[in-house]
């Protein structure tokens, strides 16, 4: 345990004193949860741009409590002539244009962009039919009562801080084993460390063991960021967070470890690790969430270790889903670690 403790030491102090380790795993990630948080702090539900032509009374006399829904989902802007606000619409600035000639309600609208066309024709016709029901005195049969499964306290940074911690703990734990070792192995070092009375054990345990402090420290700094400055909350069984970053450090470590050992400089090592973490964080909804992404993208993200880092700590931080949703993610994590440790033991190289 001595040797343990000194190498532990030796590297822990290695890596507090080298300023550049703090910002690209620290600083580096953290600029961009603070960048999300901002940009999507008092993001809502998300308004279309409507050009009212003339008077259009199917609008202009809806009941106060439709007026009031109407207002949260458009976004009006009157115009007397049709010419510039059709020309606003082919050019994209405005989603839509209505106007009303008798009892037919003409709705313009751009091909060019298919969604909002159809998300604006579907809202819009419900109002429509809910006017011809009130005139015509009909009581409607059925009722939606639309409500979220989630909190409705829920903010988008509840969102975004896990996939982002993910990434931080991904690429912490790969470039701190990728690094040291082939900058160890091409100055020599390695091989002195192999002539002292030390294992290889002992060595790897000692560098898992600082990656694993990193990884906390990287935790601690996220999760107090979201909490102070965006108003993080944090629910369900979220402690259940730290054994899954305990399991996803063991397989990106391990992911470094191979890095290191086919790297012959530094600079190579450190192209590798990204381009092993970079497509990954994007293709695991680090950045952009997968809600709405492609089928088949959504299926290779259960593929990859960060994907699986990724869900895990959602269904725990945000879904509020208890302990038992972590241990899928967290096997898999471990299967990860175990392959890929096996391969970084056969390809290991003390000196070039």
């Amino acid at each position: 345990m001595r040797t343990f403790r000194a190498l532990a030491r030796a590297q822990w102090l290695g890596f507090v004193r080298d300023k550049q380790n703090w910002f690209w795993i620290l600083a580096f990630p953290l600029m961009f949860l603070v960048l999300f948080g901002f940009l999507f702090r008092d993001a809502g539900a998300s308004k279309n741009s409507l050009a009212e032509v003339g008077s259009v009374a199917v609008i202009d006399q809806l009941p106060p409590d439709a007026k009031a829904q109407f207002e949260r989902l458009f976004t009006v802007t009157r115009y007397a002539d049709p010419a510039p606000a059709l020309a606003k619409v082919r050019k994209g600035d405005l989603d839509a244009a209505v106007e009303q000639h008798g009892s037919a309600v003409v709705l313009h609208f751009s091909q060019a962009d298919a969604v909002t066309a159809a998300r604006v024709q579907g809202t819009l016709s419900a109002f429509i039919d809910g006017a011809n029901m009130s005139i015509a005195g009909v009581k409607p049969t059925f009722e939606l009562r639309p409500e979220a499964v989630e909190d409705q306290s829920l903010k988008p940074i509840q969102f975004i801080a896990p996939g982002l911690l993910g990434w931080a703990v991904a690429m912490g734990a790969t470039f701190n084993a990728a690094m040291p070792f082939v900058t160890w192995r091409t100055s020599k070092l390695l091989r002195r460390i192999r002539l002292a009375p030390m294992r290889t054990e002992e060595l790897i345990s000692s560098r898992l063991l600082v990656s694993l402090v990193v990884a906390f420290v990287q935790m601690g700094v996220f999760l107090g960021v979201g909490v102070g400055l965006f108003g993080l909350k944090l629910t369900g069984s979220w402690f259940m967070a730290i054994p899954l970053i305990v399991c996803a450090t063991l397989t990106f470590m391990a992911i470094g470890l191979i890095a290191g050992a086919i790297s012959k400089t530094a600079e190579a090592a450190s192209g590798i690790a990204n381009v092993i973490i970079l497509p990954m964080a994007f293709l695991s909804g680090s950045f952009i969430p997968l809600d709405q992404a492609p089928g088949w993208l959504q299926t290779i993200s259960k593929f990859l270790p960060l994907g699986q880092l990724n869900k895990g700590m959602l269904d725990v931080m945000v879904r509020g889903q208890g302990p038992g949703a972590a241990l899928v993610p967290m096997a898999v994590l471990l299967g990860f670690a175990l392959v890929f440790g096996l391969i970084a033991a056969r390809l290991f190289r003390w000196e070039d």
